[in-house]
């Protein structure tokens, strides 16, 4: 059973989505969107404010664009989430940031591992790894 990304690492609520739009870098490959903002405390939910911020929090979105199957479309954010925990864990590079990961529709038509590789990519040309 694979495991996803702790509580402390997944980003949720739409607040942190909005800050991530407006004020994100974004960094483009063939299949994804990466948008990378400083992290901003303040936006989470209060349960998570008292939690390290030192962190660094990622999402996965994935529109029904990409699938029109809900199964399909969180057995790719869990592997991608299960992916980013083990890249960015111990990663300090990264710390004090927000990421979201978005699909593009083309996406569905890929195997898991060029998908992950751009994913690295993205994370390189961010300065996460």
């Amino acid at each position: 059973m694979k495991m996803v990304l702790p509580s402390s690492m997944r980003l949720k609520g739409h607040r942190c989505f909005n800050h991530l739009k407006r004020k994100g870098l974004r960094f483009h490959s063939q299949s994804m969107l990466l948008s990378v903002a400083k992290a901003k405390p303040a936006l989470l939910q209060p349960q998570k404010k008292d939690q390290n911020s030192c962190i660094c929090r990622c999402a996965v979105a994935i529109s029904t664009k990409v699938s029109k199957r809900a199964v399909t479309r969180n057995k790719i954010r869990r592997i991608i989430h299960d992916h980013l925990r083990s890249k960015l864990e111990h990663s300090q590079k990264g710390a004090g940031h927000w990421a979201l990961f978005i699909l593009k529709p083309n996406s569905s038509q890929k195997k898991m591992s060029p998908l992950l590789d751009e994913c690295d990519t993205l994370l390189t040309k961010a300065g996460f790894i």
